[in-house]
């Protein structure tokens, strides 16, 4: 047997503020996004936003669905919108947000197990990692470096 560990690299910010001007927009464009969401079930509005290698950012937000299954999660809205409006074009970054209903406070919002899963098949399809922005449980700002730092099991094939 062999005990061994996996390390997560990744940086915090403790303000709006303080992140990059680059994430500082995207961020805006997530939480613009936010505003759309369609959660008459959970009351729990996400945006998302997604940078592409030509600028271009593409957004998403949750659609709920009374057959809970058949929503759909900010994150993977904007991927499949940009798999299906710019398939060629390549990740940079993605913002993800969350509030409660019309709130204003930030809510921890780190991709589900799904999202993960689709952000890393984006990472197969581009051969291209790209960053992860969302806040945590305490309102920082968490910037990961990969999807696959964040699902390091994952399914293959």
């Amino acid at each position: 047997m062999e005990n061994l560990n996996i390390n997560i690299p990744y940086q915090k910010f403790a303000s709006f503020e303080d992140l990059p001007e680059k994430h500082q927009i995207l961020w805006k464009e997530a939480l613009e996004a936010r505003k759309s969401s369609y959660s008459p079930y959970s009351n729990f509005t996400v945006g998302s936003a997604i940078e592409l290698e030509n600028g271009e950012i593409i957004t998403g937000t949750n659609q709920e669905n009374a057959a809970f299954p058949a929503g759909l999660c900010a994150e993977r809205v904007a991927m499949y919108r940009s798999g299906i409006q710019a398939p060629e074009q390549k990740f940079v970054r993605m913002a993800i947000c969350a509030t409660k209903g019309k709130e204003e406070n930030l809510r921890s919002a780190p991709p589900c197990g799904g999202c993960r899963q689709v952000m890393l098949e984006f990472e197969k399809r581009h051969q291209q990692s790209f960053e992860l922005l969302f806040t945590d449980a305490n309102g920082d700002f968490i910037l990961i470096n990969s999807p696959s730092d964040l699902f390091p099991f994952s399914f293959v094939f």
